[in-house]
């Protein structure tokens, strides 16, 4: 079982955070404009419908995809394998249910985007050259015949490379109560 896990980006590759309260503006904006355009095509209540249904089909989606994707990500971890590439495409699937659960036709269409396969693959080959996520706790090990790939600034020790001994009570790691930090 996993304690926690340290993720590392690469800042300078994300959306800064600044980007985020004119995000907030313009999508409901841009949301309320498809709305009325699609209403004055399609009318009131088939437009209504098509969120509703929407939503419906969201939800059906998310626990069927959600679950094949949790299976997969207990069987890496029962193999002894960190599961990031079916971590990454859990969260894309909660994200695409939560866009589809949210009433507007332009968070359907990119959460409708976010169920296929191809789509969360692309968004995978994105992410894992910018985002790094290390086991805390020891919870997962590699399998034996896992090949080891390199991070920047991490060093693996094997086993018998290193001692476990107590914290001196100046050291970072003690929290105060004479236990470690982890």
């Amino acid at each position: 079982m996993m304690s926690g896990s340290i993720v590392s980006t690469n800042r300078e590759n994300f959306m800064p955070l600044a980007l985020l309260p004119l995000l907030l503006l313009i999508v409901p904006i841009l949301e309320i404009t498809v709305f009325i355009l699609v209403g004055n095509v399609i009318g009131l209540w088939p437009t209504l419908g098509l969120v509703v249904g929407s939503a419906i089909i969201g939800a059906l989606l998310l626990r069927s995809q959600g679950i094949s994707t949790l299976l997969r990500i207990q069987k890496e971890v029962a193999a002894g394998r960190v599961p990031g590439r079916d971590m990454v495409h859990g969260v894309m699937i909660v994200v695409a249910g939560v866009l589809l659960l949210t009433p507007g036709l332009v968070t359907d269409a990119v959460g409708y985007l976010l169920f296929i396969p191809a789509v969360r693959e692309a968004g995978w080959r994105f992410l894992k050259s910018r985002v790094v996520a290390l086991p805390m706790g020891g919870g997962w090990r590699r399998a034996p015949d896992a090949p080891s790939r390199p991070v920047a600034g991490v060093v693996e020790l094997e086993v018998e490379e290193f001692e476990r001994r107590p914290a001196s009570p100046d050291s970072p790691w003690v929290d105060g109560r004479g236990g470690t930090l982890h």
